[in-house]
């Protein structure tokens, strides 16, 4: 699970381009959005790709990401559960 977390930080740096962001950085309880990383919407519609293309995950009901997308911790679990790839 530990790799899964690292991998996937990598990926959300590189993904929406968090230049001033290093893996170390990121928490694993750190939140994604708001006062945590910052992310906005239009970065919830990248990570849904990111989750499609890289773990065969295809999210329908954007509600559904609201809960996933807390955190790294969280993202890893629902990734670890539900991966196709």
């Amino acid at each position: 699970m530990e790799a899964l977390k690292q991998e996937l930080k990598a990926k959300i740096i590189e993904v929406l381009n968090l230049e001033d962001i290093t893996v170390e950085d990121i928490n694993d309880d750190d939140t994604l959005f708001g006062d945590g990383l910052g992310l906005d919407s239009i970065d919830a519609l990248e990570l849904i790709v990111l989750l499609d293309k890289e773990y065969g995950i295809k999210l329908t009901d954007p509600k559904k990401g609201k809960s996933i997308f807390v955190s790294i911790e969280t993202m890893a679990n629902f990734i670890a559960a539900n991966r196709t790839k």
